[in-house]
């Protein structure tokens, strides 16, 4: 198959696949229990209860049970739910795109793209500068433990991705937080405890700001990176090993070419073959955000984003959410495919 045509089939699968995730996703949050119909009926009930008054406990419950059963069909009408789900379905991918044009359920004011716009330049800040960091060390690290395999460096590298891999994401970033952010006496407070910038008293001149955002910066893409390096790492020593011990690269060095030509004009190029398998991945990650890290150290991003709408049942920014991930986890996976095209062209898409 050509490369054009095999690439062309793979932009039309991205279609039904978006599909399916969406429709599966969706079909969820119309059918479980615990929806924002029934959070938003819990919290009248709350309020009908505090106010019965004091020695009117029985009064109280039947008021909040009298405006529960009469607000019901109220809501879920508001909020589209009394549709047929197909309906529904169509509404919210078509007429409001993705559910980005629907109000918020926790902030009537704002849309959900509102919401999300105001959150994706954090989480670009941080999504690149893991990525970027990520790459640029792990890709030279695994080709010197390559080059290295069972000397002392390769053990002690070994050990300290692999450290870096156990430990979890919201451990280490307490664990960074208590050593280097000053919350137990006798370790130091060098960095700030969260957020994504200082409060200043003037207007900061650029280079401030920006140097500002970097300090603040600096512990969250330490835990956004450590989880991502041993795998990474060893993929790429992995397949750089592989294609040294290949007989394509003993017939160059029998050629009369050296060590060095043969890694990098020939191994190299087909060891990164396998490492763009997960370039997809970490373009999803841009976007999406870490939960566990932008929760602990306070950071406004989509990750964080995310969590609230889920526990709060805001449905409308979730869905919204949920398939811009998507998107970007599908174009991402494509980048990938093209990837292969340019890094190895005997790659056969035949399928045969």
């Amino acid at each position: 198959m050509d490369r054009t045509a095999y690439l062309a089939r793979r932009l039309l699968l991205m279609i039904p696949t978006f599909i399916g995730i969406t429709v599966l996703c969706f079909s969820l949050t119309r059918f479980l229990p615990g929806g924002p119909v029934e959070m938003r009926l819990m919290r009248q009930r709350g309020l009908a209860a505090e106010g019965g008054g004091s020695g009117e406990g029985s009064g109280s419950a039947a008021l909040a049970g009298d405006i529960s059963e009469a607000y019901r069909k109220e809501l879920t009408a508001q909020f589209g739910f009394d549709k047929p789900i197909l309906v529904q379905y169509w509404d919210w991918l078509v007429v409001n795109r993705m559910g980005l044009k629907l109000p918020s359920y926790d902030y009537p004011d704002k849309t959900a793209w509102e919401l999300i716009r105001s959150r994706i330049p954090v989480s670009l800040w941080f999504g690149l500068a893991s990525f970027v960091l990520t790459y640029l060390v792990c890709i030279p690290l695994g080709i010197a433990k390559a080059l290295r395999h069972r000397q002392t460096f390769d053990a002690v590298s070994s050990f300290v991705v692999f450290v870096g891999y156990a430990i979890p994401a919201f451990a280490l970033a307490m664990s960074v937080k208590m050593l280097f952010c000053g919350t137990v006496d006798g370790f130091p407070d060098i960095f700030p405890l969260g957020g994504i910038s200082s409060d200043f008293d003037v207007d900061p001149t650029p280079f401030a700001w920006f140097v500002d955002r970097l300090w603040h910066m600096v512990l969250p893409v330490a835990c956004y990176v450590a989880g991502s390096f041993a795998m990474l790492t060893l993929l790429m020593k992995n397949s750089l090993l592989d294609q040294i011990a290949s007989d394509y690269v003993r017939t160059v060095i029998a050629k009369g070419a050296t060590r060095r030509r043969a890694i990098w004009a020939h191994a190299f190029r087909n060891a990164l073959v396998p490492v763009a398998t997960g370039f997809g991945s970490m373009i999803g990650i841009l976007f999406a955000g870490s939960i566990i890290i932008e929760t602990v150290f306070d950071i406004p991003g989509m990750g964080r984003l995310s969590w609230d709408a889920l526990v709060g049942r805001d449905y409308a920014v979730f869905l919204s959410l949920l398939s811009l991930t998507a998107v970007f986890q599908l174009v991402g996976n494509l980048i990938s495919d093209t990837l292969y095209m340019l890094i190895d062209p005997r790659i056969d898409f035949s399928g045969k």
